[in-house]
């Protein structure tokens, strides 16, 4: 397939933005001002762009508890993220979900939530509603490979098999659940097939190249679209950061069990970097333009976290609001 220029610079820019902004809250994570757990995206933009530059406003993505790329390349804004992660009151969760708990309805980010598989039922919801409607929306569930544990995504499959919902099941399968090896979770590994038996058609896909990834997804919103039903999507990638935090050190303990060979052969796969490279060996862009970009994007980020600086906490007269006995 083949991209126009801006198209291409589009990509970059989106993952950038969401790199830049994940390795600027790694500061404040260390130092203790940011208290809500955060499970860092980098290293898996290119999953997240590919994906959701592929979908219209108007369709809906649900995520995980490592959802910061959904929310930011679905288009939700960049403050209230930031504000949000430092739980003040001008958040996309009013400063009371934290890293885990992000939401911009106004651009079809309906959610995230640490459980895991626990907004796959949601999408499957989201579609059931879209195809009962006939609106022509179609519903993402992101969730990564550890998920595939959970008996909720076999019945979702199940259900959105059976009633042909417009429903992209995207596994994020970066090798690791929590700090399990893949190879200790399954004996299967090509997690796309568990679709198979329920009629689901899917592939395997390298999630560090974002055209592989965004070709893919046009064809599984194609199929979605056009009545055809749901669709697995499994991206190979692979996080760069700790499974929470920036390096699984707790209390001193490094728990963080990936071999250091292992670490540096995917960081020699670094999405944003192959870009890079394809981009100025194709003559689409000079380096110092991808400079540009990126002094672009570093004051952006720099302005989200003195938007969330800023702001006050949620007031302590509100504590009991939005909470049910």
């Amino acid at each position: 397939m083949t991209y126009p220029k801006e198209k291409i610079l589009f990509f970059y820019r989106q993952m950038l933005r969401i790199r830049l902004c994940e390795e600027a809250f790694v500061d404040p994570i260390l130092k203790g001002e940011i208290r809500t757990p955060c499970h860092l995206y980098s290293g898996q933009e290119a999953v997240a762009v590919g994906v959701c530059a592929a979908l219209d406003e108007r369709d809906y993505v649900f995520g995980n508890h490592r959802s910061h790329g959904h929310y930011l390349a679905k288009g939700g804004d960049m403050k209230a993220m930031a504000a949000e992660i430092f739980c003040r009151k001008a958040g996309c969760a009013r400063g009371r979900g934290g890293s885990m708990h992000l939401i911009a309805p106004e651009a079809g980010m309906l959610g995230a939530a640490p459980i895991v598989a626990g907004t796959v039922s949601l999408a499957l919801g989201a579609a059931l509603a879209a195809a009962i409607r006939k609106d022509g929306r179609v519903a993402v569930s992101f969730f990564g490979d550890g998920a595939v544990g959970e008996g909720v995504v076999y019945e979702c499959l199940n259900f959105a098999a059976l009633k042909r919902l417009p429903l992209i099941f995207a596994c994020e399968n970066n090798l690791y659940a929590t700090h399990m090896p893949i190879r200790e979770c399954r004996v299967e590994r090509d997690i796309w097939e568990i679709g198979v038996p329920f009629g689901i058609p899917g592939e395997k896909i390298d999630g560090n190249d974002v055209m592989a990834v965004h070709a893919a997804a046009l064809r599984a919103v194609e199929r979605c679209r056009s009545g055809g039903g749901p669709y697995f999507l499994e991206f190979l990638t692979y996080r760069l950061r700790g499974h929470v935090g920036p390096d699984d050190n707790i209390q001193g303990t490094h728990t963080d069990i990936r071999p250091p060979e292992e670490i540096v052969a995917w960081r020699g796969r670094d999405p944003i970097d192959r870009l890079a490279d394809y981009i100025v060996a194709g003559g689409i862009a000079t380096p110092a333009a991808l400079k540009e970009i990126r002094e672009e994007v570093r004051q952006e980020v720099a302005a989200a976290l003195e938007f969330a600086a800023q702001s006050p906490p949620p007031p302590q007269e509100e504590v009991n609001l939005y909470v049910f006995a």
